[in-house]
């Protein structure tokens, strides 16, 4: 303890000792593994009933003049009993359906799930481009890139929760070649 004195009288009439590079560089590193930390929690929005997780509900920027735009997500199961996703709505459209893509004689095909989408127990369903998607149809405005949107999804066990939908840019579309067949 004798040792310490002398030190801090020195350090407090000439002030602190400099900053090391090594610890300026340490401290730097550390700031940046922090703040690289937080971006994942920054950018995914999730929701939760019940025994359900709803995670990023996302949809695509439509052109203007579009009708319709998609919405997807994943359902993450966490219960010991199935549930399953009965309906959706929104105030951004007339109608929202869920939808189920796939191909059949080579025609791509899209329809409407008739009874709603299981969600099995311990596990998850993704709602993504080219399989089961929500189709938001009517629209009364156009989603555009970087806001968000609100809508509902109505579980039969769960409940209903209250999601924002995050609009993300247009992106590619589908190769001008392929034959669409959409049924209702």
């Amino acid at each position: 303890m004798s040792n310490l004195l002398p030190r801090a009288r020195t350090y407090a009439l000439r002030g602190a000792p400099p900053f090391h590079l090594q610890q300026r560089v340490g401290l730097a590193v550390l700031s940046l593994l922090l703040l690289l930390a937080c971006i994942p929690a920054a950018l995914a929005h999730e929701f939760k009933v019940g025994d359900l997780e709803i995670e990023h509900p996302w949809s695509r920027a439509t052109p203007p003049g579009a009708k319709v735009a998609g919405g997807y997500f994943t359902v993450i199961n966490k219960g010991s009993a199935p549930d399953r996703l009965l309906s959706i709505s929104s105030d951004i459209s007339d109608k929202a359906e869920l939808h189920e893509m796939g191909v059949k004689d080579g025609v791509m095909t899209m329809r409407p799930v008739e009874g709603g989408l299981e969600i099995p127990a311990g596990g998850k369903v993704a709602l993504k481009p080219g399989a089961y998607h929500l189709m938001f149809t009517g629209l009364k405005r156009q989603p555009k890139q970087g806001e968000k949107f609100p809508a509902t999804l109505t579980f039969e066990k769960a409940g209903s929760v209250n999601v924002e939908f995050a609009v993300e840019g247009m992106g590619e579309t589908a190769s001008g070649d392929m034959d669409m067949d959409h049924a209702d």
